[in-house]
């Protein structure tokens, strides 16, 4: 089973909001996949569904969406109903055993370090400051499963990234909507992204990262 995670802000005053883009990118994933439409899971505060996708002639791959109801900063709680904390391992191969184990979650975020309309698939990396993927590592006690990076920063006409200075501005930055052209930009690169998580279940992260991050 892969658990893919959309990461964001619930109610509607965060719609189309640059920290959304984790929910924007995991509902246009169910849409491709065609699953059933996402359905509140009490248990765990969170927007589940749930289906297969085909990963060979005679194999499927059970595949779990998740969109927290919680804050973002509050994301962790909701996914260690599905991924379990890891334990302190006794040895090193239980420890290797350990790590494969959450090759299972993708976890798909914002990030102002990349261009909007780019993307970066990352494995065993900090968070650089995202207190979702913060709240995630600190619920499963490691950083070691996948990340789908989407860029929401404005680029310069040379290509360099205006990302905003200053904690305030950060926030303020991450929280505001998309501008109208920006959203179209996103919503037409959405399909890459949808491909990249669909990559990674079928032919595996590296392939994926071969792939994506080029």
């Amino acid at each position: 089973m892969f658990y893919i995670v959309g990461l964001g802000n619930p109610g509607d005053e965060y719609l189309n909001t640059r920290h959304n883009s984790g929910r924007m990118v995991v509902s246009k994933l169910l849409k491709d996949l065609d699953f059933d439409d996402f359905e509140f899971n009490k248990k765990t505060n969170s927007q589940v569904s749930k289906g297969l996708i085909k990963i060979g002639r005679n194999k499927e791959e059970g595949v779990t969406l998740i969109l927290p109801e919680t804050f973002m900063n509050k994301s962790g709680t909701a996914i260690s109903y599905f991924v379990k904390p890891v334990p302190k391992a006794t040895s090193a191969k239980a420890s290797t055993s350990r790590r494969k184990g959450l090759e299972n979650l993708i976890v798909v975020h914002d990030d102002i370090d990349l261009a909007l309309g780019s993307m970066k698939i990352s494995y065993n990396k900090g968070t650089g400051g995202h207190r979702g993927l913060d709240s995630i590592i600190k619920a499963v006690k490691t950083k070691e499963f996948v990340r789908v990076r989407i860029g929401v920063s404005p680029t310069t006409l040379s290509g360099k990234i205006k990302k905003p200075m200053g904690e305030d501005k950060v926030i303020d930055f991450i929280l505001g909507k998309f501008k109208p052209k920006e959203l179209d930009i996103f919503k037409k690169t959405s399909k890459k992204y949808s491909q990249a998580i669909q990559t990674i279940i079928i032919e595996g992260r590296n392939k994926a990262m071969n792939l994506f991050n080029s």
